[in-house]
């Protein structure tokens, strides 16, 4: 017996849910392709959408250019982290993280390459992965979320090595020390850990909401997001945005800024940060706000500067969160348009 056709979706129909599903959107992560021409940015409908960061900075750029050239639904939950290889692109969802081949993923109908789930101790366990950090020298991934463990996957083989114990809530970013192989993760339990990855053992821990200067109780211990230069580490999250010194484990900057900040970064003498509100805070290293530059979105939650050599003219700072907008900025002054799902 043959079965019945579905039918199928008015026109209209589809149109009210496409708009509403871009009114609830939110962009949790992004990642430029090794080329440096174009920009993946992953949802919380499980979808990635690829846009051409050279074809909307053209001279003759349309309304269309801004738009995606693909997208695909990469998993069933959002997509909380992404990052590139020099071929490939990674995505992390709930409980997996799955590989996309940039040469395929610009043609429709592009396939996962592989997907691997980490050693979990329950079978029953699904926990979100918010956090993957590229470790290139060793070829490994790290990834970090809900099951409050850093795992660490060999790239070339797809095994797990190992998984690292410290925190007692979930984790929420990560960092590298690239002078040395040395990995920071920021949690919810208000804890900035530092491991040794050539003994896989903790080798520092601060806690951020002890120190007075840092505390806000009212918006909790949690740290949100990190970056480190160096002997330097910025932070922030429930406590004040601060930038330590790691030898030290000393406080020496605390940032002027209410709003706790989603993400964090170190550019050139600069620090960057968003978070709550629509704008992206540029920092003196002394604590001075040099500027707020104000995006689209009433929220932000990645930064992504394109520094790749290869595509110098499109070197841009890209900014997302809540909304379905990406937001691109060719000077650090100002936002010059904004990519839409």
């Amino acid at each position: 017996m043959e079965r019945a056709a579905q039918p199928a979706v008015p026109l209209g129909q589809m149109e009210v849910f496409q708009a509403l599903q871009r009114l609830h959107m939110t962009i949790f992560s992004q990642s430029v392709s090794p080329c440096g021409k174009f920009l993946a940015a992953g949802n919380n409908y499980g979808q990635i959408a690829i846009f051409s960061l050279s074809a909307a900075l053209s001279s003759e750029a349309k309304e269309e250019s801004k738009k995606p050239m693909v997208t695909f639904q990469a998993h069933d939950g959002p997509v909380y982290s992404m990052v590139s290889t020099d071929r490939h692109l990674l995505s992390a969802g709930d409980g997996e993280v799955k590989a996309w081949l940039w040469a395929e993923i610009l043609k429709k109908g592009c396939k996962e390459l592989w997907r691997r789930q980490p050693p979990y101790r329950t079978s029953l366990e699904v926990p979100e992965i918010n956090a993957l950090l590229l470790m290139p020298k060793e070829n490994l991934l790290i990834l970090g979320g809900g099951d409050c463990q850093l795992h660490a996957m060999d790239l070339e083989t797809g095994t797990f090595m190992w998984a690292l114990r410290g925190h007692t809530d979930y984790i929420h970013c990560l960092a590298l020390r690239e002078r040395s192989p040395e990995v920071l993760s920021g949690g919810e339990d208000g804890a900035v850990r530092l491991w040794d990855l050539r003994t896989a053992k903790e080798v520092q821990t601060i806690e951020v909401y002890k120190h007075e200067e840092c505390s806000r109780p009212h918006n909790g211990r949690w740290i949100g997001c990190l970056a480190t230069d160096s002997d330097w580490m910025v932070c922030g999250g429930g406590p004040a945005l601060t930038l330590w010194h790691l030898r030290s484990s000393t406080p020496t900057t605390v940032f002027p800024m209410r709003a706790p900040q989603k993400h964090v970064t170190f550019y050139q003498d600069l620090i960057l940060s968003a978070g709550q509100g629509r704008c992206v805070n540029q920092w003196q290293l002394s604590g001075e706000l040099k500027a707020q530059v104000p995006g689209s979105s009433p929220g932000l939650l990645s930064l992504s500067l394109n520094q790749q050599p290869a595509a110098p003219e499109c070197k841009v700072l890209t900014a997302a969160g809540n909304s379905c907008r990406v937001d691109v900025f060719t000077n650090l002054g100002y936002r010059a348009f904004s990519l839409s799902f």
